[in-house]
């Protein structure tokens, strides 16, 4: 299934994955819940390097990948930095890629 909301044009099979690949802290893990820390700016900023190294990506489709962890704001604030320090470019479809 193709998820189509607005600009965001990836499976949720693709969603999930690309989620596990994200790496946090583990405070707690049992069989009911995993309890992690919420990454700080360079963090994020390196967790967003790595998905766009991946698979080019639009704002959404980041955010739909780390809903729970980052903020909006935060996934924004996080590729504007990697745009200004050259890790990053937005391509003509208005996706972000690794450079």
């Amino acid at each position: 299934m193709v998820l189509e909301l607005g600009n965001i044009s990836i499976t949720q099979e693709e969603i999930e994955e690309l989620a596990r690949r994200v790496r946090l802290k583990i405070l707690h893990e049992d069989d009911d819940i995993v309890l992690m820390t919420a990454p700080n700016e360079d963090q994020l900023a390196s967790i967003i390097k790595e998905l766009i190294s991946i698979k080019p990506l639009n704002l959404r489709e980041i955010h739909a990948i780390l809903s729970g962890i980052a903020s909006e704001d935060k996934i924004r604030r996080a590729l504007n930095n990697l745009l200004e320090s050259g890790e990053a470019y937005i391509n003509s479809e208005g996706r972000y890629l690794s450079t």
